[in-house]
């Protein structure tokens, strides 16, 4: 008995959220770091704090924003996907919901000198210190989720034509790279933010491609994954 498969939708709205969601993901993480780093990375970091302790709260803030920004998108694009990979779908939102976790709980690092500075909780030094290191670890691992859960997504997007092929296949290639950069971080070898240059890269031509023409709308027959051909065969 053959089992009919619904085309996916063009999902125009989603497609322009999930652009401008990117693009706002690098503005709010990439402010809010610049922000805590003022004074987490400041050469006096008691002086930094007493100075720049607002600094610090309104860049946490933007960096929980991004938190919510990458949940949403990984929502967003699992309705998306779910139409022509249910399970990549699934795993890629899962790994999306992870690096938001990561990313907030780096956040609460990044406050521990204002809240524990007031209990007299250590010296200041040594407060900012684990702050920056338990937020580097936090994004790190945040990271490593988002790589695994996207080199298939992508593979998907990629089969199913959701986008040009060619925007797929540098997320595929990004993605791995972006993945690799990260776990050798982890590792000790500082090459992260390096070898994350393909994927903040696909990101922003993915962005501009959504915001400009969304997704395609391809027929059950121009998609080529296993899990959508046995449902077809079925």
């Amino acid at each position: 008995m053959e089992r009919s498969i619904e085309a996916p939708r063009t999902f125009r709205g989603s497609a322009v959220a999930v652009g401008l969601l990117l693009l706002g993901a690098f503005v709010t993480y990439g402010g809010g770091t610049a922000l805590v780093n003022s004074v987490l990375a400041a050469d006096d970091p008691a002086s930094a704090l007493s100075t720049g302790e607002m600094a610090l709260r309104v860049g946490a803030i933007l960096m929980l924003a991004d938190a919510l920004f990458v949940a949403v998108i990984g929502v967003l694009l699992y309705a998306v996907g779910r139409g022509v990979g249910e399970r990549v779908a699934v795993g890629y939102l899962a790994t999306r919901i992870i690096e938001a976790v990561g990313l907030a709980v780096g956040v609460i690092f990044v406050l521990l000198p204002v809240t524990l500075g007031d209990h007299q909780v250590g010296d200041v030094a040594t407060l900012t210190a684990i702050a920056g290191q338990g937020n580097a670890l936090a994004y790190r691992i945040a990271m490593i989720a988002l790589g695994i859960g996207s080199v298939p997504f992508w593979y998907l997007a990629y089969s199913a034509r959701l986008v040009p092929r060619f925007l797929a296949a540098l997320g595929m290639a990004g993605y791995a790279i972006f993945f690799a950069g990260y776990a050798l971080d982890i590792l000790g070898l500082d090459v992260g933010l390096l070898l994350a240059i393909p994927g903040g890269l696909f990101e922003v031509a993915l962005a501009i491609w959504l915001i400009a023409r969304g997704f395609s709308s391809p027929s059950v027959a121009q998609i080529a994954t296993p899990e959508v051909s046995m449902a077809v065969a079925r």
